[in-house]
């Protein structure tokens, strides 16, 4: 009687190391992903916000827009990483069995909503009317809150309609 031994294959990117990488130096771990155009303009990208930095100009948003890209980079580097594994799973797959399923799969289903996108459109047309001295920067400023009661009623409408969707 002879034993089938069967060896688990290694996820091609290790989605850890690439967002350690991109900890350390922000861009290397897209670089790490095989996507060296996006690792280089990230690079170049840290470095010109870094450079801003020393500039003193548009803060504190300079300051928040370097936090918010680090942080960026490194969950983009990691989700890329998982991107990359599912796909080689989904290829391998592929070939021992080819079904319905795993082409639904393949495919993906949609992610994420339209909410993101207004806010960044707002967000930049509300920087933009301040970078014209349309409207004061200060003011702007006295108003933040008011992003955190909006995500706050997105999540709780996202619940309930997930809720009433079951």
């Amino acid at each position: 009687m002879t034993e089938k031994i069967i060896i688990q294959k290694r996820p091609p990117k290790s989605p850890a190391l690439a967002g350690i990488f991109s900890a350390i130096v922000p861009g290397t771990g897209t670089l790490y992903n095989s996507q060296y155009l996006k690792g280089i303009l990230f690079i170049i990208i840290f470095a010109g916000l870094v450079t801003v930095q020393t500039h003193g100009g548009g803060q504190p948003f300079m300051g928040l827009l370097l936090a918010g890209f680090y942080f960026f980079q490194i969950i983009e580097a990691v989700q890329t990483a998982k991107s990359i594994n599912r796909q080689e799973l989904l290829e391998s797959e592929a070939e021992k069995e080819p079904s319905v399923e795993k082409e639904l799969l393949k495919i993906g289903a949609p992610s994420g909503s339209v909410f993101w996108g207004i806010v960044l459109i707002v967000l930049g047309g509300i920087f933009l009317l301040g970078n014209f001295d349309i409207i004061n920067y200060d003011r702007i400023w006295d108003f933040w809150p008011i992003l955190v009661i909006v995500v706050g009623l997105k999540l709780i409408v996202d619940y309930f309609a997930k809720k009433n969707g079951k």
